[in-house]
């Protein structure tokens, strides 16, 4: 019996040991993160900013990878599947969320296969339109979408994107299919809707913000709770009567199931101390967003949240009908 106490008691010292050393000694060479869209894009832009910012505090640099495809799935399975050393990590959008619900076969199981790392920010909607756009105001616009909901283009940068779900938002708010045209990523489809070839599109403001200051699409509405300071003269959705219409693309980071838990918690802290660089929330500012606060940037408020948004998208996703394979 004593020999049993004192080989758990070695066992149990040799694991305490070997998490002291993780803490001490992580991370001791390049971190990788993925994103799993493609350069250049919204997701991209705040995965960049805060990886930046991150590698400082860290002393080992965040290198991005953009691993796009099939709505952000093959990026997250990337990681997934990945070895839980704390030197690959995820930097994901709303859309890990509804891929629980949207895509019928994950290589993955969305709660089950990360460890979690922190919420970084919650970017708001904009709800826009080509420049030409006759409508005058978001009722003018729905009033014109249902009336020729046959011909009114919505267009997003596929299955899965922020775009594409805040556009299923946006036809379930008004009780009107329209005609939706997914592009291979949010610049085709910008740029087709700066050319007039669509009609409308909901998305980022760290998308469309310079466009909407630049004149060359139409505001009609932002997706936050109040206007926001980079947008004065855009009001809400819920202001220009859409009732409960709020919706923010949030953005977590995430690391493969069974990543030692001090890596992670290593990680958060240098997520909180990013956040709070000044560089970060300019930036961030710019883009019509704000970086989440340090009791939101842990790995709780992450599960947290991922749980709370699979609840809440999946009978908006199963009420569409609009399932990947």
């Amino acid at each position: 019996m004593n020999i049993l106490k004192s080989l758990l008691g070695a066992a149990a010292a040799v694991s305490l040991f070997a998490a002291s050393a993780v803490a001490q000694t992580y991370p001791e060479r390049n971190i990788t993160m993925v994103v799993p869209f493609s350069a250049g894009g919204p997701t991209d832009t705040v995965a960049r900013l805060v990886a930046e910012a991150m590698s400082k505090d860290l002393g080992q640099q965040i290198l991005i990878e953009n691993v796009g495809g099939a709505g952000g799935t093959l990026g997250a399975g990337r990681v997934a599947n990945a070895e839980p050393d704390g030197y690959t990590l995820l930097l994901h959008h709303i859309g890990m969320a509804t891929s629980a619900t949207l895509y019928r076969k994950l290589a993955y199981d969305t709660l089950n296969a990360f460890e979690y790392v922190g919420l970084v920010t919650d970017v708001p909607m904009t709800i826009v339109a080509r420049k030409d756009m006759e409508a005058a105001d978001l009722k003018g616009l729905i009033d014109y979408a249902k009336a020729n909901k046959d011909t009114v283009t919505v267009a997003n940068a596929g299955i899965g994107a922020a775009s594409h779900l805040c556009g299923m938002l946006f036809m379930s708010a008004i009780e009107t299919p329209l005609v939706t045209v997914p592009y291979k990523g949010t610049g085709p489809a910008m740029t087709d809707l700066l050319g007039g070839q669509v009609d409308i599109m909901c998305d980022q403001t760290t998308n469309t913000t310079k466009q909407i200051q630049g004149g060359t699409i139409k505001a009609y509405a932002v997706t936050s709770a109040e206007r926001l300071d980079v947008l004065k003269d855009v009001p809400t959705a819920v202001e220009s009567g859409l009732a409960g219409f709020q919706v923010g693309i949030w953005h977590g980071i995430y690391a493969p199931k069974g990543t030692p838990a001090e890596a992670t918690e290593r990680l958060a802290k240098a997520l909180q101390v990013a956040l709070k660089d000044p560089n970060v929330a300019a930036r961030f500012a710019e883009l019509g967003t704000a970086p989440s606060s340090d009791a939101d940037a842990t790995p709780a408020a992450l599960k947290a949240k991922l749980e709370s948004e699979i609840t809440r998208w999946k009978p908006v996703i199963e009420a569409a009908g609009q399932y990947a394979d």
